[in-house]
């Protein structure tokens, strides 16, 4: 029995080791195909296996993009929320927002290249969950940051728009890699300017907010 156990578990672990190859392989694909570009047996080459493998876990590439784009909203859901660190004071939880939100670039870049194909493209496959998962959890974040307006922790701001704004910032560094790497002589963004980057992003927003330390 015990053997069983120990048989199923290792079983599930190496499933979800392989899904999420197939995933990472997936945002590359898409991210630099596009859609209509990206093919089933692209996909499979990418990910070291065959197409009949990768069909048995995804049986089209639909259910696939599909699968893509809901993992990278829910890791961005998860690891972004601001209602978790309403006990800190501002200039903590700020640092910590965008400093995640940087992270997230630096990890999955091309998860956020296919999420930004998608909504410029109006979303047709990622609007019921934008509406079902994000909206909730940005209208509770956008309670935070009215409450340290109201106790007059920060500037008057208009909460909707300062999010807007650190998303664009902060997602910059993954979809328009190219042209930063570009401009700042590079030919990829490394840790060192990952950091940079988080530093001077962090430093103009808590200057504007008038949140950081005096």
């Amino acid at each position: 029995m015990v053997k069983t156990v120990s048989k199923k578990t290792k079983q599930a672990i190496n499933r979800e080791m392989l899904e999420s190859r197939i995933l990472r392989s997936a945002e590359v694909v898409f991210a630099e195909r596009g859609f209509s570009g990206a093919s089933m047996e692209r996909i499979a080459e990418r990910a070291n296996i065959s197409k009949q493998n990768l069909i048995y876990y995804f049986s089209n590439k639909d259910l696939l993009y599909k699968r893509v784009l809901q993992e990278t909203l829910n890791i961005w859901i998860d690891k972004l929320q601001l209602l978790e660190l309403s006990e800190a004071d501002p200039e903590t939880s700020i640092r910590h927002y965008v400093k995640a939100k940087m992270q997230l670039s630096r990890d999955y870049p091309y998860g956020s290249k296919v999420f930004a194909h998608e909504i410029i493209g109006g979303a047709p496959v990622l609007r019921p969950y934008l509406v079902s998962d994000l909206k909730p959890q940005f209208e509770r974040d956008i309670n935070v940051v009215n409450s340290w307006i109201n106790k007059g922790f920060i500037n008057k701001i208009d909460p909707p728009y300062f999010f807007f704004m650190v998303w664009a910032t902060t997602q910059s560094y993954a979809d328009f890699s190219t042209q930063m790497e570009i401009l700042m002589g590079q030919s990829q963004l490394h840790e060192e300017g990952y950091a940079r980057a988080e530093k001077a992003v962090t430093e103009l927003i808590l200057h504007a907010l008038g949140a950081g330390k005096k």
